[in-house]
């Protein structure tokens, strides 16, 4: 597929599609502003590029000294469709003159079902489905845990090695990496078991032998008529982009659905078109029982929803879901607006041409510098692994500094995995395939430049 016209497409200010740096980065008003940010801003909140942006639109983020980056992040696959895309403005602004908020629990409005009518259309399998709405992705992973164990009548939790699912109690515990997620922050929720992940590049299994192992765990340390639900990333997020061997989320699904065990697929990271298709968990056909969203449904407004079998959607007692804010309407319109561009453009299929583009690039560039142990992903959620050449020793050291090099010269890189080292690539799936050439190219002198 072609790339979309951009250029039309940037949204808010028109953004020439350009890489422009006009100061060093970060320039004096964003170092300016970075001292207001220390006055008032609790230093927990941290900022990984510490440049204050004024506005974006494409592939760019443009800060208040005038410098235009390459944004290879779309602030962790939020932005998908891009920032300020038109028909997420148009729907954002039209619901905001007509009414901000009732509490869709006090009194209800279209926008809260007509998200809810999309979900069950796009989600994986054809059953009948029912959504909640939350507002961030933690939320929608803690609720349908909810609904799991009352579904069930059970309590355990499966995870999985290297999960990312949230930074509230019950997530935390569900999430494997402690610094800087949860450390100093315990005691943790209870009946969370962890099992072993489908890392091709470490375990070298197949699918099918990685679900075996996982499998073994769970009977053993849990026992499956324990297990409320096992809840996975069909491709990891913040553990490293890993994407598990062919038949190991198959393997799973069967296992889960013969003892009982609710599947939930958490999608936030991969979903919406990111990875080519509408949700990661379509590639190989997997039908989870519940699917968590957020990240991308909403083109950078917080909504977050679980969509799942109806009957076990129903199993919750009238009141037992929800929330003040969950599904407001400003942030529903602005998701409806963000499926509009997914599907009026196609992006699913421009997911998988810029996933071309990068894996043939990453590739090469890995030829060229053997610390890049491992280029894998899909569509437009890549990653490379950096290790000591000819092992698996990670080298977090090589990665701050190839991060450090890209910044410096205006492209926004994310860093990520259990090690440090790993760089993620999420592009925003508007951005021009020129734009995208020339922040590769950048990463590829990064790589020159600190071996």
């Amino acid at each position: 597929m072609t790339e979309p016209a951009v250029q039309s497409r940037t949204g808010g200010p028109s953004l020439p599609q350009e890489r422009r740096l006009v100061t060093e980065i970060p320039g004096p008003e964003s170092r300016a502003r970075l001292d207001r940010k220390k006055q008032h801003v609790a230093d927990g909140v941290g900022t990984m590029l510490p440049v204050f942006v004024e506005a974006a639109g494409g592939g760019i983020l443009r800060d208040v000294d005038g410098n235009s980056l390459i944004d290879l992040g779309s602030g962790i696959a939020v932005t998908s469709v891009g920032n300020s895309a038109p028909e997420v403005v148009r729907g954002v602004q039209e619901q905001v003159a007509a009414f901000t908020h009732t509490c869709f629990m006090i009194t209800p409005y279209d926008g809260y079902v007509d998200v809810c009518e999309k979900l069950a259309e796009l989600t994986p399998g054809d059953h009948a489905k029912k959504s909640a709405l939350f507002n961030s992705g933690a939320e929608a992973v803690e609720n349908a845990v909810k609904i799991a164990r009352v579904a069930t009548g059970r309590d355990a939790v499966g995870v999985f090695e290297h999960a990312y699912h949230g930074r509230t109690n019950l997530t935390m515990a569900m999430t494997s990496k402690n610094m800087p997620y949860k450390h100093g922050f315990g005691p943790f929720a209870g009946e969370v078991y962890r099992a072993p992940m489908s890392y091709p590049f470490r375990d070298g299994l197949s699918g099918e032998q990685a679900a075996a192992r996982a499998i073994d765990v769970l009977d053993k340390q849990v026992g499956a008529d324990n297990l409320a639900c096992i809840a996975i990333e069909p491709i990891l997020g913040e553990g490293g982009f890993v994407v598990p061997a062919p038949g190991f989320l198959p393997t799973l699904a069967a296992w889960a659905a013969d003892k009982g065990v609710v599947l939930i697929a958490d999608e936030i990271q991969s979903g919406f078109c990111r990875t080519g298709s509408w949700f990661a968990c379509d590639e190989e056909g997997v039908v989870p029982d519940l699917v968590t969203t957020a990240k991308g449904i909403a083109g950078g407004l917080p909504l977050a929803a679980v969509t799942g079998r109806a009957e076990l959607m129903d199993s919750v007692h009238v009141g037992g879901l929800g929330g003040t804010y969950g599904g407001n309407p400003v942030a529903c319109a602005a998701a409806l607006g963000s499926i509009a561009e997914m599907e009026t453009h196609d992006l699913a299929a421009r997911a998988r041409a810029i996933g071309g583009t990068m894996h043939a690039r990453l590739t090469a560039l890995q030829e060229r510098h053997p610390v890049i142990g491992d280029v894998r992903g899909r569509g437009a959620m890549m990653a490379i692994e950096l290790c000591a050449p000819g092992t698996t020793d990670a080298e977090p050291a090589r990665a701050a500094a190839v991060a450090a090099y890209c910044h410096q010269q205006g492209v926004v890189t994310l860093t990520c995995g259990t090690w440090g080292n790993v760089f993620r690539f999420l592009p925003p799936l508007s951005i021009p395939d020129a734009l995208l050439d020339e922040g590769l190219d950048v990463v590829a002198e990064a790589f020159a430049a600190t071996a």
